[in-house]
């Protein structure tokens, strides 16, 4: 994928390079889509883990939100055409299963955990803690993500035009969601 672009894989090709026969992959996945299904689960279970990780060792809050956005934005740069799997949907026709979809689910839900903490610790008002506020995140990696990927690919993480400007983002949040006064910060 990383060669011929996500929707250039096909499982004559995998088989080659396996060197096995082509039917023989279909032990292990049942059609094109299922491998892109088996890929888009492992990488969101490794995306999710990565975020998770991050996210307790640096706290509640903004703090976590942050560095799960930033770890999320390193591993997909390390990890581009899985990401691009998992963010764009670059293949027509292909739907991730329920399954697949799963850690994705559990990534909003800690996403939105952190948003919930950012208000309880008047870092953000209350209007943060809703899935509005997770599309402005959302919007603001897969920006960054999206402009790294397609301008400057081989940069590390926190170099170039892009990846610098994530945590200029995120200091617009409470700009878009002012904290109440009463509470503390």
């Amino acid at each position: 994928m990383g060669e011929e672009g996500v929707n250039g894989l096909t499982l004559s090709e995998v088989a080659r390079r396996l060197g096995v026969q082509p039917p023989s992959l279909y032990k292990y996945v049942d059609s094109l889509m299922a491998l892109y299904d088996q890929l888009f689960r492992r990488g969101m279970q490794a995306h999710l883990e990565v975020m998770r990780v991050a996210m307790e060792q640096a706290g509640t809050g903004l703090d976590a939100l942050n560095a799960g956005l930033d770890a999320s934005g390193r591993w997909c740069l390390a990890n581009g055409p899985i990401a691009q799997l998992m963010f764009w949907r670059p293949v027509p026709r292909f739907e991730p299963s329920a399954d697949a979809m799963a850690p994705s689910v559990e990534m909003v839900a800690i996403q939105r955990r952190a948003l919930a903490d950012a208000v309880a610790l008047g870092q953000l008002g209350p209007k943060a803690d809703s899935e509005q506020a997770l599309y402005v995140v959302s919007v603001f990696i897969a920006g960054v993500f999206g402009q790294a990927l397609a301008n400057e690919p081989d940069l590390p993480w926190g170099t170039g035009r892009f990846t610098p400007l994530l945590p200029k983002l995120m200091d617009v949040l409470p700009a878009l969601y002012p904290p109440s006064s009463t509470k503390k910060k």
